[in-house]
C-alpha cells in the first residue's frame, strides 16, 4: 500500500495534466524536468510528491488508452 496523497496535491497535479497534458510522460524523472518548467515548486519534498501523482496519473491513462 502506497502513501495517501493530499487532495491539494491531487487537484493540482490533475490541473497541471488537464492544461499541460503533452508535457508529461510515464517517467518520473521527466517529470520532475517538466513540473520545474510548467510550475516551479521551491519544497523538493512536494515537487516530487506531484511528480510522483503525475507520473501514476499517466501511467492509469496510458493504460486506459484515453
Amino acid at each position: 500500500m502506497g502513501r495517501i496523497k493530499t487532495s491539494e496535491v491531487k487537484n493540482l497535479a490533475e490541473d497541471l495534466i488537464r492544461e499541460h497534458g503533452n508535457k508529461f510522460s510515464v517517467s518520473f524523472e521527466e517529470n520532475k524536468k517538466a513540473l520545474h518548467e510548467v510550475k516551479p515548486v521551491k519544497s523538493k519534498k512536494v515537487r516530487n510528491t506531484i511528480a510522483g501523482y503525475i507520473t501514476t496519473r499517466m501511467q492509469q491513462i496510458q493504460k486506459s488508452g484515453i
